[in-house]
């Protein structure tokens, strides 16, 4: 293992370069839920669609990383990353001078492409580089962007769209583009040891089937119930799902490598997925209800999750550092414990709910959220061999992006649902019935995160009797 002097400034400037490639594609992500109201109104859309631009872009981001494992096995990673930067620039372009929702969606999706490159990348440079008694502190500074842009999102786009135009959003972000290319193109010299392996078509392809049959069938469920359309979208993804699983058990090309998802990689691999669904979810859920709900305006809406992101910034490092220092139980289990009082008090206050306490509420999760985001990957990376980190990372990017997606949108179906079950039900009215069920699956989820992340505990405790036995 490479000592900590061996970090030098063209190390950190990489590190750097490719953060704030992620940083910027997640942020123009979330900054776009707070401008779905005007989008509606101006492009004739509902929200059921307009929420695309934000599923959309968390379902290709999440294919794209399960191409990366092999990528960076075969392709330098300063050719990933300037091919990364590429597209994002064109789909900023698009996006600025979109004439209609279906430019502005094509848009998105190129820079979807970017993020979902540029994430898994991130991660696989700071394995490859970072010794391991300084990988929490440097997967916190990860986390922190990573976390931090969903929560930024609302209050640069709410700023924006209220002011200005939603366009401004991507013409703001393009120069800053430019100058993150240029820092990368200049500091990036990680070389790959290129792999003899052929790409797994077969293997993406289905995948991709899953990933967008699920979506679709949340889709189907926001806007027909649990009718025939629902059921027919269910079956054919779970049929499609048991062929993939098959495929792959008999199949020489994988897309990732399996063999790292052992029983304690598995638990730190949902408790990842499930702070980002809570996360992402919550992010895009807020500002709606803000704005549904209590009347505010995109402005204000956007407004209310930057405390929390602050707190968020600022603990994300800190947190990384107590990790390198004491291990990963009392922050993870802190960080779970945290995230379940929150979103509890978030759903037994939905109906008293005001600016300021969802501001407090968001805090408390926004505390624990990055108490335990990096630390949980850094802790997975422990019982994975070196050669199989790009696995790794392409492997937990994947499944915290695709828990954005689902996160938002299980959100959104629960308040188009409202629709169905009641007839003339008002937006407001509908938002608030769907905002309670929301908070109450997120208190759901996090009390299942909290209960793992427990037992996980233990299989390490009783691993580590059974090694010093031997």
């Amino acid at each position: 293992m490479k000592s900590t002097e061996e970090i030098n400034i063209r190390t950190k400037l990489s590190i750097l370069a490719i953060g704030l490639l992620s940083f910027l594609g997640i942020l123009i992500e979330t900054s776009m839920n707070v401008t779905f109201p005007t989008l509606m109104q101006q492009m004739n859309v509902s929200l059921s669609t307009v929420q695309w631009l934000t599923t959309g872009y968390l379902l290709l981001v999440t294919i794209v990383m399960a191409t990366t494992a092999y990528l960076l096995k075969r392709i330098n990673v300063k050719k990933v990353f300037l091919f990364a930067v590429a597209i994002n620039i064109a789909g900023s372009f698009l996006c600025a001078m979109a004439p209609d929702f279906l430019i502005l969606l094509i848009g998105r999706l190129f820079q979807s492409a970017s993020t979902g490159l540029a994430t898994p990348t991130l991660f696989y440079i700071i394995f490859r580089t970072i010794p391991m008694q300084k990988l929490g502190q440097y997967n916190g500074f990860a986390a922190m962007l990573i976390s931090l842009a969903p929560a930024l999102g609302p209050t640069y786009g709410g700023i924006l769209n209220n002011y200005f135009s939603w366009r401004i959003i991507f013409w703001i972000i393009i120069p800053i583009l430019f100058i993150v290319l240029w820092i990368g193109s200049r500091n990036i010299s990680l070389e790959t040891k290129k792999e003899d392996l052929s790409f797994d078509f077969i293997g993406l392809f289905l995948l991709a089937l899953i990933l967008i049959g699920l979506e679709f069938t949340l889709t189907q469920f926001s806007k027909y119930g649990l009718d025939y359309r629902f059921q027919f979208s269910l079956f054919s993804t779970l049929v499609i799902l048991f062929v993939y699983l098959v495929y792959d058990h008999f199949s020489s090309r994988h897309l990732f490598d399996f063999s790292i998802l052992k029983p304690i990689v598995n638990l730190r691999l949902f408790n990842y997925f499930s702070l980002q669904a809570i996360n992402i979810g919550l992010s895009f859920l807020i500002p709606i209800f803000a704005e549904n709900f209590l009347k505010t305006n995109s402005l204000l809406a956007g407004l209310i999750l930057l405390p929390g992101s602050l707190l968020g910034a600022a603990t994300a490092p800190i947190a990384g550092s107590w990790y390198d220092k004491v291990g990963a139980k009392f922050p993870l289990i802190l960080s779970n414990s945290l995230i379940v009082f929150g979103a509890f008090l978030l759903w037994i206050f939905t109906d008293n709910l005001t600016i300021w306490l969802i501001m407090f509420f968001y805090l408390i999760l926004r505390l624990g959220f990055n108490l335990g985001f990096g630390n949980t990957m850094s802790d997975a990376s422990k019982y994975v061999d070196n050669k199989k980190r790009a696995d790794q990372s392409s492997l937990f990017n994947m499944a915290q992006q695709y828990a954005g997606s689902i996160g938002t949108a299980v959100m959104s179906a629960m308040i188009a649902f409202q629709s169905i079950i009641f007839s003339n039900i008002s937006s407001s009215k509908a938002t608030l019935i769907g905002g309670r069920l929301d908070f109450a699956i997120l208190f759901i989820l996090a009390i299942l995160s909290l209960s793992l992340t427990i037992f996980c505990q233990h299989l390490i405790k009783k691993n580590n009797q059974s090694i010093s036995n031997q």
